[in-house]
């Protein structure tokens, strides 16, 4: 690895520095009129202004080569085209109006391109428009993307289901590197704060071309926020209170841009009190989280470079059954503390007509659980100052803040560096390609009482060569990629799994208004450690798991058909997808019991998942400020065997009136009413119970004003309005009867300087 920085800096050192500067305006095509504050971008650059008054721009020190450039406009529809740079003459560029959202350029596919011309069908939602919605947490925000769904733990935990997929199907980026967590748990969360995040991406489908294991399901992509813009600094503050757990988080951040160096910080504290339903509050959902993010960058004509950092702690509560009745925001025992370190270093070298990326990340979870049967031995000395002090009841100890008493019952440090490195060949004609290969070292290390799963590592190591093809009436996708992975266990246990797969895609306009996109992928997953060596209780399943050291990899192909309509007025889409997994790792009852519970077996059955999306938006002329939108989704999960399988989200349909009002220069507003109907889900494995349906309103509105120059963004929602009681299919709570959040009501303010 050493050697390869060495090369790598070798090279930035001696590619050819040309001082490229590229000058315009931007105008509406009808008026001729020049726009004023329209945001100009390379994203493969990341680098970009904003128009003047008079709608003039200029972005200096660029490098030589083809990058595309993108102009987006609320109001209008976003245009990219590919400049060849150098460029001497200045650039004349027109937009149309339109009633339709501004396009965004994917992140999460290697080309970065805009959804309109990418060939793989990508889901994205900026953090703005999942708080708008009322979300509490990062994970149950996700859950509100097309598609994608949570399995929680009341509300601290959610893990992220796409398309009936979860935990080590789905593969989570954070900062552009991989996030490793634990996720192989079924209670563990993201362990993420939506503080700094400016949008979240979704690959739904196989992603084992771009990403390796894990990426079977899908690819859950989160897109950290900019820096500030060349020569500017900005900083905000803001909240936002909760009414049903009493809670609120808040965040405050600042970012500065030179001309090379550019630096932001973020900071942010969230507290909330067990979540309340019509009947009763949910003991024990109650946690606490802190959160800071720091990064550094440079930019130069033919280099750049940025180095975040990320610390996220936190404290869960893990509910058991209903008791304590209180809006007390420390968690009771059983409670997890867990610990996230993220380390990130993304750059990037320019030659000409071609650029070299390299991402290194390091990520250190340290998590803990505290439960009440390990409390910490004290000497005799401490006893007696307890006894002279009065001492502590304990349930007046299950509230202090540092649970100074205790002593985690199981503690699992898990330490992962990864790197990724990709070449971007100079662009030949209809052809964009890139080779790359990506590694990973994991170290697992237990350190408390209890053992959930072994002290192992892992290394993994990917090669992988994708190109772009761009034809007069379609663009092809098409690429090739090859994995192993090695898993030393404690007790000189060795196990070793590679795989080859390969993707295909393409698209193209069947006529002027409606698209199509097919892809086809292979996709695989090593069994983990959990699959491969559990022999004990797992606590919160309330069964006695055994692994199978001889599982295989879970090797699967999906077919996925895209079609899109799109008018002034209206669009519509249809997705659809068939995803068969050969030798798919679930778990099965033998019909023993050990320690008087369940004993459940890892075993492998061929099996496939089936469904699609299907989705409405109207925006009817001349309301261009009126918006109705309505969405279905569906998905079916069966083994060769016919028996269904676990944890497969129940069919929802989503209808939202949604109306916004822009006032240049001045306010803009928004309000919607949303209807989400879930369907009963009786299509259940052989160890879950059927789920009724349920029927869940929210309204919300906001905006932003200017207070003192300064713009404030307010906003309002409620969910579960009517208070509905209801239990969601992929509640853990479900087994025990407990019903998901009540009606809630926010408000969030943030003032930016």
């Amino acid at each position: 690895m050493k050697t390869i920085l060495n090369l790598l800096f070798l090279s930035m050192a001696i590619c050819a520095v040309g001082q490229n500067n590229v000058n315009g305006i931007v105008t509406d095509t009808e008026t001729g009129e020049g726009l004023p504050f329209v945001n100009i971008y390379f994203p493969q650059l990341e680098k970009g202004t904003t128009t003047s008054d008079t709608g003039k721009f200029s972005i200096n020190n660029l490098p030589s080569g083809t990058y595309a450039l993108v102009c987006s406009y609320v109001g209008y529809e976003t245009k990219s085209m590919n400049l060849v740079i150098p460029i001497t003459e200045p650039i004349s560029i027109n937009l149309t109006s339109s009633a339709i959202e501004m396009e965004a350029v994917i992140i999460s596919t290697p080309f970065h391109k805009l959804q309109s011309d990418n060939v793989m069908k990508v889901e994205r939602q900026t953090i703005k428009e999942l708080k708008a919605s009322g979300a509490v947490t990062l994970g149950e925000g996700i859950s509100n993307i097309a598609g994608v769904e949570g399995v929680s733990t009341g509300l601290g935990i959610t893990k992220p289901v796409i398309r009936g997929l979860s935990s080590n199907r789905v593969l989570v980026y954070t900062q552009g590197v991989r996030l490793e967590n634990q996720q192989f748990g079924d209670e563990h969360g993201l362990g993420l704060s939506d503080a700094g995040v400016e949008s979240v991406e979704v690959i739904k489908g196989p992603a084992s071309l771009l990403y390796g294991s894990d990426a079977l399901g899908g690819v859950l992509y989160i897109n950290p926020e900019k820096f500030a813009l060349e020569n500017s600094a900005n900083a905000d503050f803001g909240g936002t209170y909760f009414t049903n757990t009493q809670g609120y988080n808040t965040n405050a951040g600042y970012k500065a841009s030179g001309e090379a160096f550019k630096v932001l910080f973020r900071g942010s504290v969230t507290e909330h009190a067990d979540y309340n339903t019509a009947d009763y509050r949910v003991t024990n959902t109650r946690f606490k989280e802190q959160d800071f993010k720091a990064g550094v960058g440079y930019q130069s004509t033919n280099f750049k470079t940025d180095f975040r950092y990320n610390i996220n702690h936190s404290k869960i509560g893990i509910p058991e059954e209903i008791g304590e009745q209180s809006t007390n925001k420390t968690p009771l025992l059983p409670y997890q503390e867990l610990t996230n370190h993220i380390f990130s270093s993304r750059s990037t070298v320019f030659f000409n007509n071609s650029k070299l990326e390299f991402n290194l990340g390091y990520i250190y979870n340290d998590r803990r659980e505290f439960e009440d049967e390990h409390e910490h031995e004290h000497d005799h000395d401490h006893e007696n100052d307890h006894e002279e002090e009065g001492g502590l009841h304990e349930d007046e100890e299950h509230h202090d803040d540092d649970h100074d008493a205790l002593h985690p019952a199981l503690q699992m440090k898990l330490k992962t560096a990864n790197y990724d490195v990709k070449y971007h060949l100079p662009i030949m004609g209809k052809f964009e390609t890139i080779v790359g290969i990506q590694g990973m070292n994991q170290i697992n290390t237990n350190y408390g009482e209890e053992e959930l799963i072994p002290n192992a590592t892992t290394n993994d190591l990917g090669i992988l060569a994708m190109s772009h093809i761009h034809f007069e009436k379609f663009d092809l996708q098409l690429g090739a990629r090859y994995d192993n992975r090695w898993i030393q266990i404690e007790n000189n246990i060795n196990k070793s799994f590679n795989s080859f797969n390969g993707a295909f895609g393409v698209k193209t306009n069947l006529s002027k208004n409606i698209t199509a996109r097919l892809n086809l992928a292979t996709g695989f997953r090593a069994p983990n450690l959990a699959e491969l060596t559990s022999d004990g209780v797992h606590h919160g399943t309330n069964r006695y798991e055994v692994g199978n050291i001889d599982l295989k990899n879970e090797q699967n192909f999906q077919t996925d058909l895209a079609l899109e309509f799109k008018s002034e007025h209206i669009e519509f889409f249809v997705n659809g997808f068939y995803n068969h997994i050969n030798d798919y790792i679930y778990l099965s009852p033998d019909g023993t019991f050990i320690d008087s519970e369940p004993v459940y077996n890892y075993v492998q059955d061929n099996a496939a998942l089936y469904g699609g999306e299907i989705g409405l938006h109207f925006h009817p002329h001349p309301l261009d400020w009126l918006h109705y939108e309505s969405s279905f989704e569906t998905v079916t999960g069966k083994l060769d065997s016919g028996d269904y399988l676990p944890l497969i989200p129940a069919n929802s349909l989503n209808n939202t009136i949604r109306v916004e009002f822009d006032v240049k220069d001045s306010a803009s507003t928004y309000a919607f009413v949303k209807l989400q109907s879930v369907f009963n889900q009786g299509n259940i494995s052989a160890f879950e119970t059927p789920t009724d349906g349920y029927n869940l309103l929210s309204v919300g509105f906001g905006g932003n004003l200017k207070v003192f120059n300064n713009d404030l963004s307010i906003t309002i929602s409620g969910t579960n309005l009517t208070n509905k009681t209801y239990i969601n299919h992929l509640s853990r709570l479900k087994p025990d009867g407990i019903f998901n959040m009540g009606r809630n009501f926010s408000l969030g303010l943030t003032y930016s300087l």
